[in-house]
């Protein structure tokens, strides 16, 4: 039997506005009009493959504004990503030309969904007669000004832009780039909705704690962004060394417990309330949930979790989080998402890039979702041992080792309860109708109920 598997690259067709909006970049067949089209590698960042696919096929730069599928339904749909002309480099892999907008007629293509697409795509980037009903991100002339506003910030440091620079993703709401300058680079990032918060919760903290963050040179409020410094030494997620992850784990601990004092001007600033008290009042709606997405479930494995099953994970969760209560550990800054692709680790300090997950609340949780991440990259069990040592020993200043121990003990069982309830994804009906959704928490209840047997089975007293 045959097993079809996913290609391993896609294709898109790349529909190049200039910077006016008043062209478009095609090249023409004997049949007719077409996009340029490039071919990059699946699941990766579609905006940093496609420019470099355009500049070296095509001989086009472009600003990549943001990806749009077909507007023709059917299995054989093309995928499109809409941009900006920058500017012309090297040689083309066939002869291209600027053609009015208002020259092109539903005929003028040699795909019926391409003359859609350009039309679709004019009235999003605002471009000649259209409304604009993209992001400010996916408007043609937004890259223009934040260049502009890049050299002032950093003239003030004696630096310039060389031309030379990464835009890792294209969205009308999000950027990430990287630029190039005469000495040290600089990023620019701006977040939209859902991660609106990642802005003031980003600025706080390289204000609070600036040996934990790169250095922010300037913000764009009205943008939600900002310009900071490149932050330089080991991306954690490039290196299995167990010797960066526990230095990581420490700066954690670190860091945590310099915030104890100031949690409200986190919490101000929108961060995630995962308070011990807060996640006691979820539990019992967010098991009623999922005990509805059970029942749900078309096929088995994976298990079925039942209304006894459940009962009993509601018990010991919120056993779990009164014991933790009782041991009186301080709240501190957490981070749902401690990715080690945004962990920065030197001999001197540790530095966190993304602060979209914060939150306020045990600080136990956030390191267990580190050690997930070690795990993942294949740690033997004698590393993850020295790695919570790593992150136990600064909380033993504060607390007794007893306590700390205590704690981390129900950390496993409550972390993965504070990652499935505390965002509140589980809220909203019409998100549940997502299979993919409901499949997720599904998966991370039952992870809930192997922790909690686990602990369950741990302080069960041996029966002589």
């Amino acid at each position: 039997m045959l097993i079809s598997e996913e290609p391993a690259h896609e294709t898109y067709r790349v529909i190049v506005f200039g910077r006016s909006g008043k062209e478009i970049l095609l090249w023409r067949s004997d049949a007719g009009l077409h996009f340029p089209h490039v071919t990059i590698p699946r699941w990766q960042r579609v905006a940093e493959h496609v420019r470099v696919a355009m500049k070296e096929q095509w001989g086009y730069e472009v600003i990549c504004l943001f990806e749009m599928d077909s507007p023709l339904e059917g299995k054989n749909t093309s995928l499109y990503v809409v941009t900006s002309y920058w500017r012309t480099s090297g040689q083309c892999a066939a002869p291209l030309q600027w053609i009015s907008v208002n020259d092109l007629a539903e005929n003028s293509f040699v795909e019926p969904a391409d003359y859609l697409a350009s039309r679709s795509s004019l009235d999003q980037c605002g471009a000649v007669g259209g409304n604009g009903v993209s992001g400010l991100f996916g408007q043609l002339s937004w890259f223009q000004q934040l260049c502009q506003w890049v050299e002032a910030v950093i003239a003030k440091k004696g630096l310039r832009l060389n031309g030379n620079f990464r835009q890792l993703n294209a969205s009308p709401t999000f950027s990430l780039i990287r630029f190039e300058t005469n000495g040290p680079a600089v990023w620019f990032k701006a977040v939209g909705d859902p991660n609106e918060r990642e802005f003031p919760i980003t600025v706080t903290v390289a204000r609070l704690f600036p040996q934990y963050a790169p250095e922010i040179l300037d913000t764009f409020p009205e943008w939600n962004g900002w310009l900071m410094c490149e932050a330089e030494g080991t991306n954690l997620d490039e290196t299995t060394d167990p010797l960066p992850w526990q230095a990581a784990a420490a700066a954690v601990a670190n860091l945590q417990i310099e915030s104890i004092h100031s949690l409200q001007d986190l919490a101000d600033c929108g961060a995630h309330d995962l308070k011990v008290s807060t996640l006691r009042n979820l539990v019992s709606p967010f098991l009623d949930v999922a005990a509805g997405l059970m029942k749900k479930q078309s096929k088995t494995p994976p298990p079925v979790l039942g209304e006894i099953e459940l009962g009993i994970l509601e018990e010991r969760i919120q056993e779990a989080l009164c014991l933790l209560e009782d041991l009186a550990i301080p709240n501190s800054v957490g981070h749902l998402d401690p990715n080690p692709a945004n962990l920065i680790v030197t001999r001197r300090r540790c530095v966190f890039l993304d602060w979209a997950e914060a939150y306020v609340g045990h600080a136990f949780f956030t390191f267990q979702y580190l050690l997930e991440h070690f795990r993942r990259a294949g740690a033997h069990s004698l590393s993850q041992q020295r790695l919570v040592a790593s992150y136990l020993a600064p909380w033993e200043q504060i607390a007794s080792r007893d306590r700390v121990l205590e704690a981390a003990e129900r950390a496993p069982l409550l972390a993965v309860f504070a990652y499935a309830a505390g965002p509140g994804t589980w809220a909203y009906p019409e998100r549940l109708d997502d299979p993919k959704i409901a499949g997720y928490l599904r998966g991370l209840v039952r992870r809930m109920n192997r922790e909690a047997r686990k602990l369950s089975e741990r302080r069960s007293p041996c029966l002589s």
